[in-house]
Order: structure tokens, then C-alpha cells, then sequence
């Protein structure tokens, strides 16, 4: 009985995350959000603080600022006012003065060159909230078999510390524009050659990948050819908290991996990151599909 009043609740709750996620634009005050929870309003602000960690208007706040800092990286032929106007904001100056402090950066100086390391962790609050409801859980179900054909990539290879991950994607996102490889044309791919936190630091190994077959200059020292190669994968798709497929993975591994009678291939595990979210959808968060090679 408490267990199924707890998944009501949570459930209540998860649906606020999700209609605020999908109505960033609209006006999302105490009376629109506790009538999607079905809670009073005198008590939905406290509810959602014990809840989640931080206020529902902080929360609103974040999440629009996250919407656009993804549009000012991603897309460039939407103008810096148009996307403050969508933030919530009157002016310009007044969003990128919020933009600054938040992040260390203009939005124009943003949009050249991201600096991701303050990004990551000014969402940190976001990102905790989100994850504050009952832990994720996967079914059997939730996982397919597919034959995947081989995709020729560009390679950029991350090797030590994590700590030094944000500026490896910076350089990749850079990269990437500078040739011509959108996200939303060429897919983005990671390739998982350590644990997500290994006992010693520096054995961190990971690639960051896009899909092209275009000739990668030899003098370039950045990124290398390869190809991730096809065959037979479990694939299992996660649309929340993609920033840490580690859950995800373990349930692969310890659970679906044993009862299916499959065996893993030698490669390692990665996951193919979606952004066709922008702009199509007010959603900036990542889908992810991960794939463990199958013999």
C-alpha cells in the first residue's frame, strides 16, 4: 500500500518535470504547474522543493537557460535575441548578464567557443533534480536486437583523468563545426574503453565519434578514421540522466546479459547520442540508444 502510494506520488511528480519540459514556453506559474500535479497550489511549492532540491520557478528558470544554451551551441542561424526572447527574457543585456554569471561567458563567446566545464556544473542542480524520483528501472522489454550496419567515423580519442572531458568535447564540438558535420546530419557517438570512474583516474578511456566518411587530413592531431564496426546489438534507450548511462549499462550487463543466453563481442560498449531535439522539440536533454556488441 505505501509502496503503491509512493509510485503515485512519484508519478504525479514525474509528470510536472515532463510538462514543463514540453511547455517551455508557455507560462509555467504555481497555478498551470500544481494542476498538472493535481496538488494544491499552497502546498505544491513546498512539495516540489522537498522533492526535487530546489524551487519550481529555479527549476523553470534552469531549464529554459539549458534550452538555450543548447540552441546558442547548436544553432547558429538563430539570432542571440530570439533565443533570450524564448528564455523568458525582455532584453538581451538582461539575458546576458544572467548568461555571464552563470556561465563565465557572453552568449556570443558561448555560441564561438563553449566552455563546458562551468556549463556542467551549473546544471548540476538540474540535472540532481531529475534524478531524485524512485531509481530508473529496465525490463527485459526495454531491450532490442538489432543488426547494425558499420559506420565510418572521425575519432576524437580522450585517454586520462575525466575531470578533463568537458574540454575533449569542447574541441570535438569545435572540430565537428568546423566541418561541416551537424549533429542533427552526422551522428554523434561515444565508445566506452574504460569503467565510467576506473580505481586510478587516469585509465579513463573514451572516444567521441561522428559519423563521416570523408577523408580525415593526416596531419590533423586531433581526430583519426576508424569505423564502428556492425553486427548483431542489444540496444537499450535512455531518455533520462544521459549524462550517466552507468545504471543503464550495469542492468545490461548483470541482469539482461545472463538470463538471454547471448555472449558480448569484443568490442566495447558505446551508446549513439540523438539531437534531433533541437529544435523540433523544447526538450534539450539527449536521447540515447546504448548498443552492447553480440556475437
Amino acid at each position: 500500500m505505501i509502496k503503491a502510494a509512493l509510485q503515485s506520488y512519484h508519478a504525479r511528480m514525474q509528470r510536472v518535470l515532463d510538462h514543463i519540459d514540453q511547455h517551455l514556453d508557455d507560462d509555467l506559474d504555481l497555478d498551470a504547474l500544481s494542476s498538472v500535479a493535481a496538488y494544491s497550489k499552497y502546498h505544491f511549492h513546498r512539495q516540489f522543493t522537498a522533492t526535487f532540491g530546489l524551487s519550481v520557478h529555479r527549476y523553470v528558470q534552469l531549464a529554459r537557460m539549458k534550452r538555450a544554451s543548447h540552441r546558442l551551441a547548436h544553432m547558429d542561424a538563430q539570432s542571440v535575441t530570439d533565443i533570450a526572447m524564448d528564455a523568458g527574457y525582455d532584453a538581451p543585456d538582461a539575458f546576458a548578464r544572467a548568461f555571464r554569471q552563470r556561465f563565465g561567458q557572453s552568449p556570443s563567446s558561448f555560441r564561438k567557443s563553449p566552455d563546458w566545464a562551468p556549463w556542467l556544473a551549473a546544471f548540476g542542480p538540474l540535472d540532481n533534480a531529475r534524478s531524485k524520483l524512485m531509481q530508473i528501472t529496465y525490463e527485459p522489454a526495454d531491450v532490442t536486437i538489432r543488426n547494425v550496419p558499420p559506420t565510418p567515423v572521425a575519432i576524437m580519442e580522450h585517454r586520462g583523468d575525466r575531470a578533463g572531458l568537458p574540454d575533449t568535447i569542447q574541441r570535438f564540438i569545435a572540430w565537428r563545426k568546423a566541418a561541416g558535420l551537424s549533429p542533427e546530419t552526422s551522428p554523434t557517438f561515444n565508445v566506452f574503453r574504460s569503467e565510467r570512474i576506473p580505481a586510478n583516474p587516469a585509465d579513463y578511456s573514451m572516444d567521441l565519434c561522428v559519423g563521416t566518411d570523408q577523408p580525415i587530413d593526416a596531419h590533423d592531431r586531433q581526430m583519426k578514421a576508424g569505423v564502428i564496426p556492425g553486427g548483431r546489438c542489444a540496444v537499450l534507450r535512455v531518455a533520462h540522466n544521459t549524462n550517466n548511462l552507468e545504471p543503464a549499462a550495469l542492468y545490461l550487463y548483470r541482469d539482461w546479459l545472463p538470463a538471454s543466453g547471448e555472449e558480448a563481442r569484443d568490442f566495447p560498449i558505446y551508446c549513439q547520442r540523438h539531437f534531433s531535439v533541437f529544435p523540433n522539440v523544447p526538450v534539450p536533454d539527449v536521447v540515447c540508444e546504448l548498443f552492447l556488441p553480440l556475437k
